[in-house]
């Protein structure tokens, strides 16, 4: 019998501790007596090192090691930053310059690395690092996502990474040749810094002499699997914990330079160490997101059927890969590049470009809200264009539902879709219906009001497989080990609750544990959308071998077979006879019979396929022409998540997606300036989204169940972000199309919307 989670939506079980004040976060456990850990860091954006001089700091009060390159390779550790490589699209390998844990020979990028300064205080530590002597010669720097400009790496002199291509270029070419028309739009997403409410921090200790690395972070293998690398120790010696996290976004996902010197000084002065970014500095180091351009061009027949999609776009990987950097805007962006429609032609070029800037990697959505923002604002631009109502454009174009199982260009397989049902869905929670009358009301009030559509489609990434372990305890509860890690998700809430739906198990006698490398052996962690989805998939498994595992010890208890014992998702029954314990009770039955074989489970699953969540986005912002600042008015989203565990949670997924989606659209903007330095270091400088910035946000769920898991989920962690950035972007170019504005890019700060509206006054009076 198939067992489903009963999709109720109860009020998130870690609350009151984070919220109380009793959350426990990386900086709140260091161990007392741990040494405090500065970083010295690159003043200047591209620079030949010429000397480091660090003796006089090592001399200061309270100092007990000044940490440099030198050290590390003095120490015998690899000291290389490892990194996946986009394949080029002529077969051939790129170039794969070094990235030094800590700077060797150059400085980078403003902020990079150069030495760790610990010490009995935080204050003792920074002002030693004040005594640091650093010697450079400036080199030209490069700031431009462009190929050529001066070298960042030797070894790539035009500093293009890679040239990935996917699809059949020749034929795209011929078909856009012949088509009834051709719409062409060059697109620009704008770079954003992270901002996680928690930056990011770490302590290291030696417990009896294994180390252990606490950090903020959305797993705990990878890091494991880095920290025995880098330090050459062997994986049993090495613990890794994530305690609370306080936001991740993709961007905690990854080894940082901090954490490796922090564990080699704590082994290395046989004292704990903690560390913790400042927020000017996480600014300066954090990957950051998005920051790329591009060219895309649609070809539709005489009936607006698409025949063809070209895209060729420039990607801003920073002065140095991070861990899946390349992959991000190539093969992930690939991913859902055309998005849901029947496209029978296409072909996507990207190209990764070398700048003297902070590292790009992933964020929220890792390439699909890239690629979807792309597309849509296509199909905006191609309804104005052809003259066609952008909900019909669409629906003329979608995947139908009897083409489902449907292969895409990228290879990728949508198992199920009815993306019309979930247009016409929208269309009537968003009251497309009343908006003449909310437009006219705007125009009476001297304001110009817009509506922009996106329907996106995600995929969801990370590793298909995962584990998880169920033991029973003394005390008559149950303990569920998983290995995705929460930043904040409600994880906690979900895994207890789903557990509790199949097994019968109160939730107040279940206790989640994760993060910890040395509770459970292997996990895949937090990211893409997976851990749900991912997760309640083997906590199936394992529950179903509880349920065998009980049901053949309850028969052998009550002198039954094996046939006569059920389970109905709360209760053990025996047939012939009144017996019906619960799992908890039939767990302390083995317990008394000394079975303690029974009272741990342990099962490892993969899915067979990936899921795709898709939806509708419907924006309608009102912009005042005197100030140039855009307010989103009224905001709807309908999304086919398959079916649910718990509703709520859903809904504030989406959210807080949509609240990042709207900061990038409406305010985030890094800003660089000729020399590499950061402009947008402070929040006085960069714009986060702020409560009045944000509307209240209709949702609902139109679900299409996903055939690639038994649970019919689909993920929905990004999906708020995959589907915004373009709704609110073609509600504003709604907006300025009157006024002449063709061509509106994020972000859509008052200054410049009302710099484009008085440019396109001038032109008009010109």
């Amino acid at each position: 019998m198939e067992r489903f989670g009963k999709s109720q939506p109860v009020k998130r079980v870690e609350d009151m501790r984070l919220l109380s004040g009793h959350g426990r976060y990386v900086d709140d456990i260091a161990p007392e007596g741990a040494l405090h850990a500065f970083v010295f860091r690159a003043p200047v954006a591209h620079a030949q090192i010429l000397s480091l001089d660090v003796e006089e700091a090592r001399a200061a009060e309270g100092v007990h090691a000044v940490i440099t390159a030198q050290d590390l390779a003095e120490a015998g550790l690899d000291t290389e930053m490892t990194y996946t490589s986009a394949p080029n699209r002529d077969g051939s390998k790129a170039p794969r310059p070094k990235r030094p844990i800590l700077a060797e020979d150059r400085v980078r990028f403003v902020g990079e690395a150069l030495a760790m300064v610990v010490a009995e205080s935080l204050e003792q530590a920074k002002d030693a690092a004040e005594l640091i002597l650093f010697d450079y010669d400036e080199l030209p720097v490069h700031v431009e996502p462009l190929p050529g400009g001066p070298a960042v790496h030797e070894e790539c002199p035009d500093n293009r990474a890679f040239d990935y291509g996917l699809g059949d270029e020749e034929a795209t070419a011929k078909a856009l040749e012949n088509a009834a028309k051709v719409v062409r739009l060059e697109v620009s997403d704008n770079r954003i810094i992270v901002n996680s409410l928690e930056p990011r921090g770490c302590f290291a200790e030696i417990q009896d002499g294994r180390l252990h690395l606490a950090f903020g972070g959305q797993g705990v293998w990878g890091m494991k699997d880095e920290l025995a690398r880098v330090l050459k120790r062997d994986k049993d010696s090495i613990r890794v914990t994530n305690p609370d996290v306080g936001g991740g976004f993709g961007m905690k996902a990854f080894a940082y330079p901090e954490y490796f010197v922090a564990a080699f000084a704590a082994d290395k002065l046989q004292r704990p160490v903690r560390w913790m970014s400042d927020r000017t500095e996480a600014m300066l180091t954090d990957n950051a997101g998005r920051d790329l351009v591009s060219m895309a061009e649609l070809g539709f027949d005489k009936n607006n059927r698409i025949t063809a999609y070209r895209l060729h776009s420039f990607s801003n990987l920073g002065a140095y890969n991070s861990m899946f950097a390349q992959m991000i805007q190539s093969h992930l962006f690939a991913r859902v590049f055309t998005g849901v429609y029947d496209i029978p032609t296409a072909y996507m070029r990207c190209e990764g470009i070398y700048t003297n800037t902070t590292q790009v990697d992933a964020y929220r959505g890792a390439g699909r809200p890239e690629a979807i923002y792309l597309l849509e604002r296509m199909m905006d631009r191609a309804s104005r264009d052809l003259g066609v109502d952008p909900l019909e454009l669409r629906r003329i174009n979608f995947i139908k539902p009897e083409q489902f199982p449907y292969e895409t260009k990228a290879q990728e397989t949508y198992d199920v879709g009815d993306f019309g049902r979930v247009l016409d869905r929208a269309e009537q929670e968003a009251d497309l219906a009343g908006y003449a009358a909310r437009r006219a009301a705007s125009e009476a009030a001297g304001k110009l009001r817009g509506q922009g559509l996106c329907y996106y489609i995600e995929s969801i990434l990370g590793a298909p497989n995962e584990d998880v372990k169920v033991e029973f305890t003394d005390e008559g509860g149950a303990i569920i080990y998983v290995g995705t890690q929460s930043n904040g998700q409600g994880h906690e809430t979900v895994f207890m609750q789903f557990l509790s739906d199949q097994t019968g198990i109160p939730t107040e006698h279940i206790q989640v544990v994760q993060g910890d490398s040395d509770r459970i052996a292997q996990g895949g962690g937090t990211g893409g959308s997976r851990s749900v989805t991912v997760q309640a998939n083997v906590t199936l498994k394992a529950v179903d071998n509880m349920i065998t595992g009980f049901g053949a010890f309850l028969a052998e208890q009550a002198g039954a077979d094996a046939a006569d014992v059920s389970f109905d998702d709360e209760r053990f029954r025996v047939s012939g006879s009144n017996v019906s314990p619960t799992m908890l009770e039939v767990a302390q039955l083995a317990r008394e019979a000394g079975r303690t074989d029974l009272l741990v489970w342990e099962a490892s699953e993969t899915l067979p396929g990936r899921s795709f969540p898709n939806g509708a986005h419907i924006c309608e912002v009102e912009i005042d022409p005197e100030t140039g600042e855009t307010c989103v008015e009224k905001y709807t989203v309908v999304d086919d998540f398959g079916n649910l565990i718990n509703p709520m949670l859903a809904e504030g997924q989406v959210h807080g997606g949509v609240a990042q989606g709207l900061g990038q659209a409406l305010s985030e903007r890094v800003v660089h300036d000729d020399e590499g330095q950061l402009l947008t270091a402070t929040f006085m400088d960069y714009a986060m989204p702020r409560a009045d910035n944000l509307p209240m946000i209709r949702f609902a769920t139109e679900a299409v169940p996903s055939t690639t898991n038994p649970m019919g989920m689909k993920g929905c962690g990004e999906a708020g972000t995959v589907g915004a950035m373009a709704a609110v972007a073609n509600a504003v170019q709604d907006a300025l199309w009157a006024r002449g504005i063709k061509q509106a890019d994020m972000p859509f700060t008052p200054m410049r919307v009302w710099q484009m509206l008085k440019d396109a006054e001038r032109q008009g009076d010109g």
